[in-house]
């Protein structure tokens, strides 16, 4: 009976924490720590503005302002930090190598545009990535008025998302519905929800529901006092086959650009020529359809509805640095591809100040003028400079002439395979986070120590920020079940103890025919000792046993209720380890009794009855 609920008790801890592990590695798979080439310390900003908007407060009768703003605006621009991936990357692939032991997958991000494009029968060429139905629709505009808040906040919702390059956590994560995984760069899959439904966004912008009649009746809505629109359209069906004959085109930023009259233009406005040039680019064929697993907590709202591999990426990067306007670039670094002038040196720059804000506010109509000036406003009364204001407004005013060569590279989407724009670290639990954390800050201290303290890495823990307190009732939760355990072993203990004293008792008179028969007192006490072993040995067979058949009920019983299936697990070394433990813990047992048989007088003990 102590053993069945020792095991019992067991089952469940053991199938917590798997449960708990397999939770735990799949929502760091959706939350990773993460790193851009220009990030912000949330924790630390945050923890700075609740310090700073702290009052000891007022009775006086009257209402005071409390600068929120204020606080705000100096903590993002003390908190902005610009970070050196290239070398943080270097430190990652050699000295801090450590970090593949805790990590499920270390993605790279970079600036290089993903254009993809498909050609409908119907509707010609359509851009499926980066979506811009929004921008169509006129929502960014409403959604964003601000031109300094347009500049800050992305407004891109993309369908096409790159899957994490660990092929064991995807094949537990995600079920293939018809097709298979890709194996190539130039290889997808469509990604559906749990309940075999993706979102009529990622299907708008696919091109495989008509986005045209949602922009007019959005555009029709907007102009008419903001009525709601009507979504009447019916659902809509796909069959496997229908999705897995889908086939995209890559194409690259440079492939915008054609040589004329010895310069580069821009013809991504020309119908004609980007017809051909999507006939001509790299097809992406869909080879299969995948959805998550039954007990996989993966986002299944999300609105990627396309996964690639890294292998793409790799493919992107290359291709545009290949390019032949991307080389003409880099051969020519003091000219102007694009116009054929010099760039302006940095010498020649002027400086923008307020009065040239206001000379270029005066050239826009009335309306516009309006707009700005009252941005101009809230941007003083946030706290902001003029020298500020005016460098905020400066990208606004730039001109042909202010062009510069690196502004024409990431035009171009260049960028290098060993200088990432974003890195995204996957922990494989909370506990390889933490070492991860602890590698990071070994870096920096490493930096700081060889004087390049503007080398430090600053990081985001979306996890960290939004499950402090898992870990603890976690642990919490392991420390009771052991508790548990604890108890039962030592009752488990007494029962066989009495049971053992008392089986001494009733056979005093064999213990007396023994010793008359020559047997000594340590073959008594073998007697006994040999006998709770045995019994040891049993009780741990039979218990892991019944154990065992409890399970099937159990589980049943806690996936109708919870949903969750195989949450009571007995694991083979445990049941192993419970059955030494009975045969320990009967042997520890019986040794008092075994001791007190042997040395029971013969005499006495034959006299008994």
């Amino acid at each position: 009976i102590g053993i069945i609920g020792i095991a019992l008790i067991l089952s469940i801890s053991s199938g917590a924490q798997l449960y708990i592990k397999s939770v735990e590695e799949e929502t760091l798979a959706s939350y990773p720590i993460s790193t851009s080439r220009n990030s912000m310390d949330m924790t630390s900003m945050m923890t700075s503005m609740m310090k700073e908007n702290k009052s000891d407060g007022t009775d006086d009768g009257k209402i005071h302002s409390n600068n929120i703003m204020g606080s705000m605006v100096n903590s993002m621009l003390t908190q902005l930090k610009s970070n050196d991936l290239k070398s943080f990357k270097s430190y990652l692939e050699n000295d801090g190598k450590a970090i593949n032991d805790y990590v499920s997958d270390i993605k790279y991000g970079y600036s290089t545009p993903l254009n993809i494009f498909r050609n409908d029968k119907d509707k010609g060429i359509i851009q499926v990535n980066p979506a811009t139905l929004f921008e169509d629709m006129g929502m960014t505009n409403a959604m964003y008025d601000s031109q300094l808040m347009s500049n800050v906040v992305s407004t891109s919702y993309d369908t096409w998302t790159e899957l994490l390059d660990n092929d064991k956590l995807l094949n537990e994560q995600y079920k293939v519905l018809a097709g298979r995984m890709p194996s190539a760069y130039n290889e997808v899959v469509v990604m559906v929800n749990k309940d075999n439904e993706i979102s009529d966004y990622s299907l708008y912008c696919m091109g495989l529901m008509d986005s045209d009649e949602l922009v007019n009746a959005v555009k029709s809505a907007m102009s008419s006092n903001n009525e709601k629109v009507d979504f009447t359209s019916k659902l809509q069906t796909y069959t496997y086959d229908e999705l897995l004959g889908l086939e995209f085109r890559l194409v690259t930023n440079p492939e915008f650009y054609e040589k004329e009259y010895g310069v580069w233009t821009d013809k991504s406005d020309d119908k004609i020529y980007m017809t051909k040039v999507v006939e001509d680019a790299e097809p992406i064929k869909v080879v299969g359809i995948i959805k998550p697993e039954e007990n996989s907590i993966i986002s299944s709202s999300s609105s990627s509805a396309i996964g690639y591999t890294h292998e793409l990426t790799e493919y992107l990067v290359n291709k545009v640095n290949d390019s032949e306007v991307v080389k003409k670039q880099r051969n020519s670094p003091d000219t102007d591809i694009f116009t054929g002038k010099e760039f302006a040196k940095d010498e020649d720059k002027k400086t923008v100040t307020m009065d040239d804000i206001k000379a270029y506010i005066a050239t826009l109509p009335e309306k516009q003028q309006a707009e700005i000036m009252s941005q101009l406003q809230q941007a003083q009364q946030m706290g902001m400079t003029e020298q500020q204001i005016a460098d905020a407004f400066a990208k606004q005013m730039s001109t042909e002439s202010e062009a510069t060569y690196d502004g024409n590279m990431t035009l171009l989407g260049v960028a290098s395979l060993d200088e990432p724009s974003m890195i995204s670290i996957y922990p494989k639990n909370f506990d390889a986070k933490e070492k991860i954390e602890e590698i990071i800050s070994t870096y920096n201290d490493k930096v700081k120590a060889d004087g390049n303290e503007n080398l430090k890495i600053e990081y985001t823990d979306i996890v960290g920020l939004m499950m402090t307190s898992v870990s603890t009732i976690i642990d919490a939760i392991s420390v009771i079940l052991i508790a548990f355990v604890a108890i039962s072993l030592v009752v488990s203990s007494i029962m066989i103890g009495i049971i053992t004293y008392i089986s001494v008792l009733e056979r005093t008179k064999e213990i007396g025919i023994l010793r008359a028969m020559g047997a000594s007192k340590r073959d008594i006490s073998r007697v006994f000792n040999a006998e709770t072993l045995i019994v040891g040995f049993a009780a741990g067979a039979i218990g892991i046993g019944v154990t065992l058949l409890l399970l099937i009920p159990a589980n049943a019983i806690v996936y109708n209720l919870t949903g969750i299936s195989g949450m009571c697990v007995l694991p083979w070394q445990g049941a192993v380890i419970l059955v030494i433990i009975s045969m320990l813990l009967t042997l520890i047992a019986g040794l008092i009794p075994s001791h007190y048989a042997a040395k029971k007088d013969p005499v006495l003990a034959l006299r008994s009855e």
